[in-house]
């Protein structure tokens, strides 16, 4: 067993009913995979049609369906209610908003259960009084994936002794066996990662890419992802006079793969709650250069392991990517120094030993 120790393994029920695979999914299953490594009993309810069933039910997770139409849907309340009761957990996780929504109808089904929500987003709370209600009275504790998401909810009314701070993590290990996949084109090339919608600020970098490209630099830019904006940021690339230099690649299932091909790592978004991607590129020992926004800079030391510029900066954008292309030996330098900092502090082992920790917290509390 891990950090539990001598202490007893514990029942620990996971709520995530959303049907569209968001990145967080990827937290969820990791975080289950090793509370069961070290002997706790796990169950997942989650969308019967979408990819985090699938995926659960491949690694041999407990897996039930769960449909919930949107956060005042009361038909899995009952069911719910029951199944608490009967099979005695000690923790049930809500990992998403629209599950901690049945916080408010499961509250005070067992007086031992421990109620727990993880925030993943960095947008201001929203909701008034019965949002802070959620948070303050719904739940025993709050994991908030970033500081900056910790302080948003302290400024929309959340007590902070109520919330517990526990980074993302990744497994590194595959992003460090993964074989450079780079073309014989003597461009380098830039890369990112992301779901295609203006919150990501795609349309940023296609707008430094022009700026680099006047000031003689020869590169390649590569977009993984899917999104409602794809056909737009593939039109603003055109008419930009990018259309041989920019690649839209869709949706990229081998993140070490891709990231193994690109020389730069740059996510020019406009809010993060974290910024899972950036670990995944630090982890593949690429230099970021990243928006000073949400979460990131909690990732990225600046002038270190990467580049922080200000959100909507074209200009910044540009000149951070020129200075790791002229600078010799920076790329390699910063590149190795990301790749260290992720598997000391961002794996996700480490989050899933938080976790694991904050429970047997919040079990030991009155």
């Amino acid at each position: 067993m891990g950090v539990a120790g001598t202490r007893r393994p514990l029942r620990i029920l996971h709520i995530d009913p959303e049907r569209a695979w968001g990145g967080g999914e990827n937290q969820v299953i990791g975080l289950l995979s090793y509370l069961a490594l070290w002997g706790h009993e796990n169950r997942l309810l989650c969308y019967p049609d979408g990819l985090l069933f699938q995926e659960a039910q491949r690694r041999g997770i407990a897996t039930l369906p769960l449909r919930m139409r949107n956060e005042i849907d009361l038909r899995p309340v009952l069911p719910l209610r029951r199944l608490i009761r009967r099979e005695g957990y000690d923790i049930v996780h809500f990992h998403t908003r629209r599950a901690h929504a049945l916080a408010l109808w499961l509250r005070g089904v067992s007086p031992k259960v421990r109620f727990v929500v993880t925030r993943r987003m960095d947008y201001p709370l929203k909701g008034g009084r019965y949002r802070r209600y959620l948070y303050n009275r719904g739940v025993d504790g709050v994991v908030a994936i970033s500081q900056k998401i910790a302080d948003l909810l302290v400024s929309g009314g959340v007590k902070r002794e109520r919330i517990r701070v526990i980074h993302s993590g990744i497994d590194p290990l595959p992003y460090r066996q993964a074989r450079a996949g780079k073309t014989h084109s003597d461009a380098l090339v830039v890369g990112t990662m992301a779901v295609l919608e203006e919150r990501k600020g795609h349309r940023f970098l296609l707008e430094a890419a022009v700026l680099l490209k006047r000031r003689g630099y020869r590169l390649e830019y590569r977009f993984a992802g899917e999104g409602s904006e794809r056909e737009r940021l593939e039109r603003i690339a055109i008419e930009l006079g990018l259309r041989e230099e920019v690649g839209f690649v869709g949706f990229v299932s081998d993140a070490p793969a891709f990231l193994s091909a690109i020389d730069i790592f740059v996510l020019p978004s406009l809010y993060e709650g974290l910024g899972v991607a950036v670990l995944e590129a630090m982890a593949a020992g690429r230099p970021v250069v990243a928006s000073r926004v949400g979460g990131i800079p909690e990732l990225v030391q600046d002038q270190i392991t990467g580049l922080l510029v200000p959100p909507k900066d074209p200009e910044a954008l540009a000149s951070a990517i020129s200075r790791l292309l002229s600078q010799e030996g920076l790329l390699q330098e910063m590149g190795s120094r990301a790749r260290g900092r992720v598997e000391r502090h961002f794996t996700v082992e480490r989050m899933a030993r938080n976790n694991e920790e904050y429970y047997y917290g919040l079990l030991e509390l009155r």
